[in-house]
């Protein structure tokens, strides 16, 4: 998975759209990538939205064409940008490309919305998450006005659980943090009920995510400070990226694209809360040893 090679950058205009420019052009830097700034005419006009534009004529395309192209250059002055204009849906233009041009990072931000709004009118960002296979790299940029996080890559909290795909997800992390001269910390939430609360039981629950925790960085071969936190795993996620000072959390998907999970993963909640960017990696295979 690891380096990403071809960042692709849904563009709709939008304010969120603009404020992650500069993480766009970072990113696109630090990897040496390739930039793709794809345009999806017939669908929603911004990210989150519930508005359906007709579908474009040949002259309406040509339009956001040029208008995307001059997007590009005014935002990426000295990077060489790869510009697509299709018509369709957002999510099935952002697929197509995806599969046509390899790209294997999406950068795309989101507006936060609540759960039930972002069900009723639909979210591109939440589908990208839930359907597309490539890394996805998003947030809320109003929260990062609030926290500042740095553009530039210094310090990344890695989020673990005890799931197939936690290896996997701390060797890329490990890669990824050290091919970029990051500082990385590791966090593992384990949200116990209050049932629990004064029972010896609870105690054990954390011993062993301990031990897990761990039993895990001797495998992988990695040496990172981490942290056991008892908390809703938002807040708990939430929490260390602050306290760890973090430009970048990094996170697996696998179980969040499990159709049979959806609407219970909570993914797109810690997005919601994150302070800072938010990297989710597509794991499916099972790697995790006992």
């Amino acid at each position: 998975m690891l380096p990403f090679r071809k960042i692709l950058f849904p563009v709709d205009f939008s304010q969120p759209c603009q404020s992650i420019i500069p993480y766009v052009n970072n990113m696109t830097r630090e990897l040496s990538a390739a930039l793709i700034a794809v345009h999806a005419c017939g669908g929603s006009t911004e990210v989150g939205s519930d508005f359906r534009a007709p579908y474009p004529s040949e002259e309406s395309l040509a339009i956001e064409d040029s208008r995307l192209r001059e997007f590009a250059a005014a935002s990426f002055r000295d990077l060489r940008v790869q510009c697509i204009t299709a018509r369709g849906e957002p999510l099935a233009v952002i697929h197509k490309v995806v599969q046509h041009e390899g790209a294997d990072l999406i950068m795309i931000p989101t507006r936060g919305q609540p759960l039930l709004q972002r069900f009723l009118h639909g979210s591109v960002t939440a589908s990208v998450l839930h359907d597309v296979t490539a890394a996805v790299w998003t947030g809320v940029p109003g929260n990062f006005v609030e926290y500042l996080p740095r553009i530039s890559f210094e310090s990344f909290v890695c989020g673990l659980g005890s799931g197939d795909e936690a290896e996997m997800i701390l060797g890329i992390a490990a890669t990824f943090a050290d091919s970029v001269h990051a500082r990385l910390s590791l966090v593992n939430v384990v949200e116990t009920s209050e049932e629990l609360v004064f029972s010896p039981y609870k105690q054990d629950l954390l011993d062993k995510a301990e031990d897990r925790l761990r039993k895990l960085k001797r495998i992988v071969g990695v040496d990172a400070p981490h942290a056991i936190l008892d908390s809703p795993t938002p807040a708990g996620i939430k929490h260390e990226a602050i306290r760890r000072n973090a430009d970048l959390l990094i996170l697996g998907r696998g179980h969040a694209q499990d159709k049979v999970s959806r609407i219970w993963s909570q993914l797109y909640a810690i997005v919601r809360e994150s302070p800072c960017p938010v990297l989710s990696l597509p794991i499916r295979k099972r790697t995790w040893v006992d």
